[in-house]
């Protein structure tokens, strides 16, 4: 039994083959949807967390500044005259 003379083995080996291509379309229906929202709500998250971080680092930095200028106040005060 040879593939390139037996045409039974040809049909045998295309049936499996629209077989398996059929039940591979039929698994990955579904999926598609679930895993395109999944992505979009994970993108969706880190831009809200990333806008987040950057309002919090705003006030970080303002802080820092607002800390820094304090610091430099109080030397101010406590040189003598």
């Amino acid at each position: 039994m040879n593939i390139t003379t037996d045409p039974n083995l040809w049909a045998i080996c295309l049936l499996v083959f629209l077989l398996g291509l059929l039940i591979g379309v039929f698994l990955t229906a579904g999926g598609r949807r679930k895993w395109k929202e999944r992505y979009r709500t994970e993108v969706d998250r880190r831009e809200a967390l990333e806008r987040e971080h950057s309002e919090r680092e705003k006030e970080w930095r303002e802080r820092d500044s607002l800390r820094g200028a304090a610091a430099k106040d109080r030397d101010r005060d406590d040189r003598p005259l």
